[in-house]
């Protein structure tokens, strides 16, 4: 959430504590400091600086770009006109306002490590953080409390399963994002005319953050762990029933027809071949002079469908431990250090390295959601034709 940390400055209390991951750990400071005052960044040559500032600007740019793509897939798209699909669509919204209003201001604190935009510029951004980061996460939440109701209760739930449904859990994601972003902005220390060196949150409420993380990451991972666990269980049971047995599968799929003339009952001699006729699939099919019609076509449905439950089961893993490695280094430490306080030592500079890892799930979403999805690639790769084209 908020990217550069706290920094050293002079006028910072001895022991403040971060509201969220936006809060910067402001208790850091007296710890990582070796002098008052001291930024880690002024340490760094120009060129390490350089660096640095261009793969941020390429992480940012490629996660602007991949949720813009997501959104106008979907928009041009009427097949990916759906409920579920509107889910994603919002998540990549919300991934895109990481990456516009909160990631090109990080990367400008995290180069420099000092703030010169001012108080009013600094509230804005830990505000845009803190709301959009957390929206990110729990529009993943809702997205699997989706495929389970999906999964779970397929019958009853495609007729709830409606655009405004789709809208209501939006909004309801939006609105406790930003219940956990408001409070610290009611007792924080700063004045908007005062002129600051750098952006945290400062604030000794440790049951803020405690709720704030909590909120934002704790409660969503269980979550998630619980809805991915039960959709993995319901996945492997279909893939089960689905998969045809390798032995013996299409006498199991054959259908007898006994008034062949290959049959006992049409008086044909039983050592006598009968007329080939084709089956189902095209291709005659005879067993002991019996004519046998195998149906290809269901166990070639069954087949696809039992290989896209094993695809849909891997994606599952791959979203939730993209999930979990990106935001949980950053919010252990939120959560612990100003709980330890003098206790603790961390560097800033890793800090730093775990938010912008936590960011980096917001280039990732993209990716994972839309091209384990075959119906996203195609329509991806028609955009793309599309834009070469003009």
């Amino acid at each position: 959430m908020e990217g550069p940390g706290a920094r050293c400055a002079p006028q910072l209390p001895a022991d403040p504590h971060p509201a969220l991951p936006a809060a910067n750990l402001s208790a850091a400071p007296a710890r990582n400091c070796g002098a008052e005052g001291y930024i880690y960044q002024d340490s760094v040559a120009l060129p390490g600086k350089v660096l640095l500032a261009t793969v941020l600007a390429l992480v940012t740019s490629a996660t602007t770009l991949s949720n813009a793509f997501v959104i106008a897939t979907v928009h041009r798209t009427r097949k990916l006109h759906t409920p579920a699909n509107y889910l994603i669509a919002s998540l990549a919204v919300t991934d895109l306002l990481v990456s516009i209003l909160v990631m090109p201001v990080s990367t400008l604190y995290t180069v420099t490590g000092r703030w010169t935009l001012g108080q009013v510029v600094c509230d804005l951004w830990l505000s845009s953080d803190i709301t959009c980061c957390t929206a990110s996460i729990l529009h993943l939440c809702v997205i699997a409390l989706d495929r389970y109701w999906a999964i779970t209760d397929a019958v009853e739930y495609s007729a709830k399963r409606t655009p405004r449904r789709a809208a209501g859990m939006i909004a309801l994601v939006w609105v406790f994002s930003i219940s956990i972003s408001l409070p610290p902005f009611f007792w924080r220390q700063a004045k908007a005319e005062e002129e600051v060196s750098d952006c945290v949150v400062n604030t000794d409420h440790v049951l803020y953050t405690v709720y704030s993380t909590v909120g934002a990451f704790y409660l969503p991972t269980l979550l998630l762990i619980a809805l991915y666990g039960r959709i993995y269980v319901e996945a492997r049971s279909r893939i089960l029933k689905q998969t045809p047995h390798r032995t013996g599968k299409r006498l199991t799929r054959a259908q007898l027809v006994s008034d062949s003339p290959g049959s006992t009952s049409s008086g044909t001699s039983a050592n006598s071949r009968a007329p080939d006729a084709p089956s189902e699939s095209g291709s005659p099919v005879c067993v002991n002079q019996v004519k046998v019609r195998v149906s290809d076509a269901l166990l070639e449905k069954k087949k696809l469908t039992a290989a896209r439950e094993r695809r849909a089961t891997k994606t599952l893993g791959i979203i939730l431990g993209a999930f979990i490695v990106c935001w949980l280094p950053f919010f252990i430490i939120s959560l612990v250090m100003p709980i330890c306080k003098d206790a603790c030592w961390f560097h800033l500079a890793i800090f730093d390295f775990f938010t912008w890892l936590g960011y980096l799930n917001s280039l990732i979403n993209p990716v994972i959601y839309t091209m384990s999805n075959e119906d996203f690639k195609q329509a991806f790769h028609k955009l793309i034709r599309l834009k070469c084209t003009r």
